[in-house]
């Protein structure tokens, strides 16, 4: 009897069919699933996954109740003369809706597993969602979307159940390999279901080999050689990082009153500043990116306005919340957030959009000038040392122009040496910056040496808000003076117009400044304590060491006023002192004496 292959024909034909609709369908139910936060969420995941987990035989009893002559879609096509049941197309239905789940779950897995901030960089470069979807999202998903194509394909080609309930089994018209082995076992035919059974299998090894071996052809072509490993010594930033369109823009300041109630707390902040660098200095999880994140429109605030240069970005009160592609606003993330599948000059050139072609290859040669990149533009961020993907991530926020940068932490992932030298060249690059930066950071060195005026935020709340050398100098608050690196308090009371009891040091200080109504405590910085070799003078008392704790250029000590420790947790103050002070002093017989120098006390109110 003549080999019959047509149920090799039948079974390409709908699983390839099967897979294309798949496909599509797979992607926009993850891409809607994944944005959606509708009710009910739960339950239409359920039922997209269904068929993954039925039997399918009840899969295909379902697809009969609706597709048969009595179901709703069966009703529907008899208007038209035409019958879904029985059919070659039936095969195709089947093989869509149990191969479905696997695309779909793969899909949305992918999309899941992509970083944040790459979607949120290209929406603050002027990406809409659906740029944002076709030139990031489906890109970086790529590798997982394939997967579930090749599964979907898999899954098609090996479906039986459901298809033989809907479809059936015809020779010549709805006839499939599985069913074809089936029925030839059936029959004791077993030579042909060993031929249809190989003829499958060599279909799926061949498909998952060439797939297999074009992922390591794509891994292979992205791993950096030696020519492209990273200098240590990292060019300085050209000087003249702006633009003439930056020079023109009007300066007239940021805007900010918002209010965002958050898991543990409220966001409520509120400031005005110019065309400066503005310093937003807390503690970990203060509310710093937060506020960064509903400037940029990444998070919407309940209440408030946001404003920059005169243009109202958000008003609660009118409506107002323009999208985040709108707002000019570059935005350099903690990360830096590089777009991994695009090169060094496609990165910096992702948000012109808005240029021509040759205006947008001007402005690359142009950044990559200023940051010291070119010859590189063809790179990509995995072949970059942490330097250079700063840069160029600096470069991308500042090439379109915009009105407002906002700085997330940009030196955190960096080590100590590097982050010296970058901070020195990003605060040339900020002094040709005609826009308004913020500056986020936790590092008080860096804030100080950065930036002009600073806001502290404490649990979403501005708590002071001044030039730099105020809030350290004079810090209003216990709050503010420990978040400024103060390490000694004690608690106080006034004894005259001059003159306060620090309780927790037993002693008595003069002081310059005038004593707060409120005054709760007094405090100094362990670097501003001065040894001195004698009591002859206020504010001096004797002291011994508890404990000392070294580091490579500086030696803590923990001092016992008044009397020997106890132990080495017995200690009323922290002093900093260089090496070459500790070693000239080390050896000096007990007691030593401590001078408080009255215009280094710091007077605090509640």
């Amino acid at each position: 009897m003549e080999f019959d292959i047509s149920p090799l024909w039948i079974s390409l034909k709908s699983s390839a069919i099967a897979t294309f609709i798949t496909f599509f369908l797979g992607i926009a139910a993850a891409r809607w699933m994944l944005s959606t936060r509708m009710r009910g969420k739960a339950l239409i995941e359920g039922i997209l996954i269904s068929p993954l987990v039925l039997p399918p035989t009840v899969v295909g009893f379902l697809l009969l109740l609706l597709f048969g002559r009595n179901g709703a879609i069966g009703q529907f096509l008899l208007q038209f003369d035409l019958t879904i049941i029985f059919t070659w197309q039936a095969a195709v239905i089947t093989a869509t809706v149990v191969s479905f789940p696997l695309m779909y779950k793969t899909a949305l897995g992918a999309f899941e597993q992509i970083d944040a901030n790459l979607l949120n960089a290209a929406r603050t470069l002027g990406a809409s969602e659906w740029q944002v979807f076709w030139r990031i999202m489906l890109p970086l998903a790529w590798p997982g979307i394939l997967a579930g194509t090749i599964l979907a394909f898999a899954r098609a080609l090996g479906e039986f159940g459901a298809t033989l309930m809907l479809a059936g089994n015809i020779p010549g018209q709805t006839q499939t390999i599985p069913m074809a082995i089936y029925f030839a076992v059936e029959a004791g035919d077993m030579g042909q279901a060993a031929i249809w059974v190989l003829i499958i299998l060599s279909i799926s090894l061949s498909v998952l080999t060439v797939v297999n071996f074009w992922t390591d052809l794509q891994k292979r072509s992205r791993k950096p050689n030696s020519s492209q490993r990273l200098q240590s010594n990292i060019p300085k930033f050209a000087s003249n990082f702006t633009t003439k369109s930056q020079k023109q823009q009007p300066e007239r300041g940021l805007f900010l009153n918002i209010f965002k109630p958050l898991s543990s707390f409220a966001l409520d902040v509120g400031f005005d500043i110019g065309p400066e660098v503005l310093g937003i200095l807390g503690a970990s999880g203060s509310g710093k990116s937060m506020t960064l994140r509903c400037i940029a429109g990444l998070e919407t605030p309940r209440s408030g306005q946001i404003s920059v240069n005169g243009r109202v970005l958000f008003d609660s009160a009118q409506g107002i919340n323009v999208p985040s592609k709108d707002r000019r606003i570059g935005f350099l993330f903690q990360n830096y957030a590089l777009f991994p599948h695009l090169s060094v000059a496609q990165n910096i050139a992702f948000g012109l959009q808005h240029l021509s072609e040759s205006e947008q290859k001007l402005r690359v040669k142009e950044q990559l000038i200023a940051v010291q990149m070119s010859g590189l533009e063809n790179r990509y961020p995995h072949e970059l040392s942490g330097g250079q993907q700063q840069r160029v991530a600096l470069a991308r926020a500042i090439a379109p122009s915009p009105d407002l940068l906002l700085l997330d932490e940009p030196f955190s992932a960096l080590d100590t040496h590097l982050r010296s030298q970058l901070e020195q060249e990003l605060m040339q690059t900020l002094a040709n910056y005609r826009g308004i930066t913020l500056f986020v950071s936790h590092n008080l060195e860096e804030v100080y040496r950065v930036c002009k005026n600073l806001l502290v935020l404490v649990e979403g709340r501005s708590i002071a808000f001044d030039t730099k050398e105020n809030i350290f100098d004079r810090p209003r608050n216990f709050t503010v003076a420990q978040l400024t690196g103060c390490k000694n308090f004690s608690a106080a009371k006034p004894i005259s117009v001059t003159v306060v009891e620090a309780i927790d040091w037993g002693c008595t200080l003069t002081v310059v400044e005038p004593i707060p109504k409120s005054l709760v405590s007094v405090g100094i910085r362990a670097h501003q304590l001065i040894f001195v070799s004698g009591c002859d003078r206020e504010n001096t008392f004797a002291c011994w060491i508890a404990s000392t704790v070294e580091t490579p250029h500086r030696v803590t000590l923990y001092l016992k006023l008044h009397s020997p420790p106890n132990d080495s947790q017995d200690y009323h103050l922290q002093a900093e002192v260089f090496k070459e002070k500790w070693r000239a002093i080390k050896d000096n017989p007990f007691p030593w004496y401590v001078y408080f120098e009255p215009i280094r006390l710091i007077l605090m109110e509640a």
